[in-house]
């Protein structure tokens, strides 16, 4: 048998990997966005704090006020970096709640009700903080809770004795505003949470339909081998009463074994490709190492490559079909069998195995053998490709394996095109 030469394999071209969309997404853009823009609120209760400072003992206002912009910068770090997210932004939320309920007992001169206290434009950032940190329960019973304390705080005497109905207002709008961004946040969590489902879901169909496809294309494998590493082998050597017969039982042991050495090597889908010139030139071999002349008319094919999949089911359809020529074709020395190889645009390839002998029905050949059927088209079907039969009892036969599969021409609707050969046939 001879050598044959060494698959050109390409190692695949590595794409970079897209991010989908996904919870965990969706709360580094909420955490990120709600450190910043509570920086931004709190900057802006600069003036007011410088306005009120006399108001508060010195050393609590340092402290408190040093503690909240700490926290927040603390919180945008975290956000950035991705590292606990939760937790700073939790030290945030409950800072502002003991700034709060200590504020009235630091203050020297009670606050005029007629001006808001610099704390008020902090509510939202700590509602804010709170809708990141805890669980959405939680952060309703802060969005809630903290306004209103800030209310209750307003209408005692160190907090300037707001009058009722204006320290409701304002813990009302707090609550408005900050129950906006809460349910926005609660939003566009559940939100993301379907998107994963969704996409864990779909990723589940797909991986079902893979492992389906993936177990019919193993059993046309297992078929495909057993056909032609075992049966027709053995059938070959059994019938191997003359010279002739035994050089080609030996070339098909060499074949078989050949094929499951590259069944072993090779995976379906691992991403390797093989150029055209060797699936060509592999073809030629085995039409040369038959024990029937088999003429080999080759053309250029290209330089193209294709899977390492396709490229071994067109070499063993092919190499299929020549056995089948040799071995029911007649061994009258009238009898002509050639392999014509030529490439296909763009990028593919066609192989011709015909010859002028006995020819057969396909129709009449039974369902049990698998030598056309599974040897040949649905070995070339699976690997993306089509395998056509056209064969008749005395006017031989030509099987035509084509990849990739060419696209279906829409049919006229007068029937005037001449029909077409049959795709699929049978042969033993």
């Amino acid at each position: 048998m001879p050598a044959r030469p060494a698959a050109d394999v390409r190692a695949p071209a590595q794409k970079q990997a897209r991010n989908p969309v996904s919870r965990k997404q969706v709360e580094i853009v909420l955490s990120r966005s709600v450190a910043a823009g509570s920086l931004v609120f709190a900057a802006q209760t600069a003036g007011p704090l410088l306005s009120q400072s006399k108001e508060s003992n010195p050393t609590w206002l340092l402290i408190a006020s040093v503690a909240i912009v700490a926290s927040l910068l603390i919180a945008l770090l975290c956000s950035i970096l991705v590292r606990f997210v939760r937790i700073s932004h939790g030290v945030v939320a409950l800072v502002f709640v003991v700034v709060l309920v200590t504020w009235p007992f630091d203050v020297v001169t009670p606050h005029s009700p007629t001006d808001n206290q610099w704390l008020y434009y902090l509510l939202t950032v700590g509602t804010s903080t709170a809708a990141i940190a805890f669980p959405t329960r939680w952060s309703a019973t802060y969005l809630f809770a903290v306004p209103s304390l800030y209310g209750i705080v307003r209408m005692t005497p160190p907090g300037g004795a707001e009058p009722i109905p204006a320290a409701i207002l304002d813990s009302v709008y707090s609550i408005i505003l900050g129950g906006a961004v809460v349910v926005l946040i609660t939003m566009l969590r559940q939100t993301a949470t379907n998107v994963d489902i969704a996409q864990s879901a779909a990723l589940e169909r797909y991986g079902h339909a893979v492992r389906h496809h993936a177990t019919e294309v193993e059993r046309v494998q297992v078929d495909s081998i057993v056909h032609d590493s075992v049966l027709t082998t053995l059938l070959s050597a059994a019938r191997a009463y003359s010279p002739e017969a035994r050089e080609l039982a030996a070339v098909m042991a060499g074949n078989a074994i050949g094929y499951l050495h590259d069944a072993a090597l090779v995976q379906p889908d691992d991403g390797s490709t093989v150029r055209l010139r060797a699936i060509a030139q592999r073809v030629a071999d085995a039409a040369g190492g038959m024990s029937r002349p088999i003429q080999v008319r080759m053309s250029e094919v290209g330089p193209r490559s294709i899977p390492t999949s396709a490229g071994e089911a067109i070499v063993a359809a092919s190499t299929q079909a020549m056995v089948n020529s040799v071995q029911h074709a007649g061994d009258s020395p009238r009898v002509k069998r050639w392999v014509a190889i030529k490439g296909l645009r763009p990028g593919g390839i066609q192989v011709e195995v015909g010859d002028n002998g006995a020819g057969f029905d396909a129709e009449r050949v039974p369902t049990e053998r698998l030598g056309v059927r599974v040897s040949i088209v649905e070995r070339v079907g699976n690997a993306g490709g089509l395998a056509r039969v056209e064969s008749a009892p005395h006017r031989g036969a030509t099987i035509t394996v084509l990849w990739p599969a060419p696209k279906p021409v829409p049919r006229p609707a007068d029937g005037l095109d001449g029909g077409s050969a049959p795709e699929t046939g049978q042969k033993s």
